[in-house]
């Protein structure tokens, strides 16, 4: 059994330096943020989309593109607007005189990824659109269903300061994304290092193609392969059941909690665990793992009372205190 072990292990050691091949070719161009290009390394590896919050500047739109680049895959960014109409994002039907037929045109969601930027500056019926590809991997295009190419992967991008002209994401389809990231300010040491290398006319921001469509899949398939204790899988439950019913675990937040975690929270802690013991190289989930993707899942999925707002407490305060309090086996 030990033999077993030590086997799966090199195994996932090998196959997760191609992974490591990914960071180096970020790292070119992205100085920092490297919680940010794990957790999208991660929603690649695990097939979930992922929404990204921060101020402008903070190289979220720059990390994506990037990120992209390094993939033998497609990829095309839609500039979120008020005015973006569904047909702008998933394609239309046109007719052609000549035939008098209606032919489809196929919108740039048809992309392995999908950058949206400022994802909330569209209305309810694009988010629709989207929503439809997100979660069923395919579009509907006049009467005809089409499925998208796998992987498909929705990046979004939103900034929170500015809500002028936004919309309010609905949560059904905030709740689809595997992640919601908050991307933070650079210390001093890594900003003089953007300075040095982005303070500049002109700046080399190419990188090469290092990983083809089949090594994702791959890869995704070996996360599958991930051990997972069932005393792991218990402790996923109880973080998310002391969400719903804070009191039976010994916490005193449940007026600070309008609505628990959905069940969708359990399956992802599960699948971004394990994907996350592979980024380590591991063949199996130890409870660290659980930990270090629990606020980027939970974080949008706890809505809190206003209650909560008045004595200015955040999701992630709630989060970090049941983290602390729920047993760890």
């Amino acid at each position: 059994m030990h033999e077993d072990i030590v086997k799966m292990n090199e195994r996932y050691q090998a196959e997760s330096a191609i992974l490591q091949k990914v960071r180096d070719e970020v790292a070119k161009v992205i100085i920092g943020q490297e919680d940010l290009i794990e957790a999208l390394l991660l929603a690649l590896l695990c097939n979930g989309h992922v929404l990204i919050e921060g101020i402008p500047g903070l190289a979220k739109t720059l990390a994506v593109t990037t990120l992209a680049q390094t993939l033998h895959a497609g990829f095309n960014r839609i500039q979120f607007t008020p005015d973006l109409l569904p047909g702008d994002l998933i394609g239309t039907m046109i007719y052609n005189p000549r035939t008098n037929e209606f032919t489809p045109h196929q919108g740039p969601i048809f992309a392995n990824i999908i950058l949206a930027d400022e994802i909330n500056r569209s209305p309810a019926k694009v988010q629709s659109a989207l929503l439809e590809a997100m979660q069923e991997h395919q579009v509907s295009i006049g009467d005809t269903t089409y499925k998208l190419d796998e992987p498909f992967l929705v990046l979004a991008t939103q900034n929170p300061v500015e809500q002028e002209g936004t919309y309010h994401l609905p949560e059904a389809q905030v709740d689809r994304f595997l992640f919601k990231l908050d991307v933070v300010y650079p210390t001093k040491d890594e900003e003089h290092r953007i300075l040095k290398r982005m303070g500049k006319t002109k700046v080399d921001l190419t990188v090469n193609p290092v990983i083809e469509i089949a090594d994702i899949n791959r890869l995704r398939s070996m996360v599958d392969d991930v051990f997972m204790d069932e005393k792991l899988e218990h402790y996923i439950l109880n973080l998310v059941q002391a969400t719903r019913n804070p009191a039976k675990f010994g916490l005193d937040c449940a007026d600070y909690i309008r609505y628990g975690a959905s069940p969708r929270a359990s399956i992802f802690l599960a699948v971004a665990s394990r994907g996350r013991a592979m980024l380590n190289g591991r063949g199996y989930v130890v409870p660290q793992d659980v930990k270090d993707v629990a606020l980027d899942i939970l974080r949008h999925r706890v809505l809190l009372t206003y209650e909560a707002a008045a004595e200015e407490k955040s999701s992630e305060d709630i989060l970090k205190q049941i983290l602390d309090t729920v047993e760890v086996p």
